[in-house]
């Protein structure tokens, strides 16, 4: 598979022209778009800040049970309304066939909060902090 990133004019023209040569030399192509940033390398760090502050103040949580379990509670629901092939092979893999359990011994496998644009992180992260918060857990953002 083959990714561009389109970020300026500059590589706009780049982009069209490899994915005009790619077009010739295989008559096909499958084009995907994904808009908006990538992930903020400081929503990345805060979630999993946040997963390592739930095992601290939840006894039934590790950091890692922590993340597994917002991932598949908060970031899955995300994914499979925004990402028609996320939600196809999630739906055909996992949803129907694994327990719960199983699913969310899966989520340390599958990349969910990886594949996730700045926006989708953001409802991601607003998400975990409304969960927990009912746990009695207060996950807070950083002051701008």
């Amino acid at each position: 598979m083959t990714s561009f990133i389109i970020n300026s004019n500059e590589s706009e023209r780049a982009t069209v022209a490899r994915i005009h040569a790619l077009y010739v030399e295989h008559k096909y192509l499958k084009v995907s778009v994904k808009t908006g940033k990538d992930r903020s390398l400081d929503q990345n760090a805060l979630s999993h800040s946040w997963y390592e502050q739930i095992a601290r103040e939840l006894p039934d949580y590790d950091a890692l049970s922590a993340k597994c379990e917002c991932k598949l509670l908060h970031g899955v629901p995300i994914l499979r309304a925004e990402d028609e092939e996320f939600r196809q092979f999630y739906d055909n893999c996992i949803r129907k066939s694994y327990t719960y359990e199983q699913k969310i011994q899966a989520m340390k496998y599958l990349p969910v909060t990886s594949e996730m644009t700045t926006k989708q992180l953001s409802k991601y992260l607003e998400a975990v902090q409304a969960h927990f918060l009912k746990l009695n857990v207060i996950l807070e953002f950083p002051k701008e």
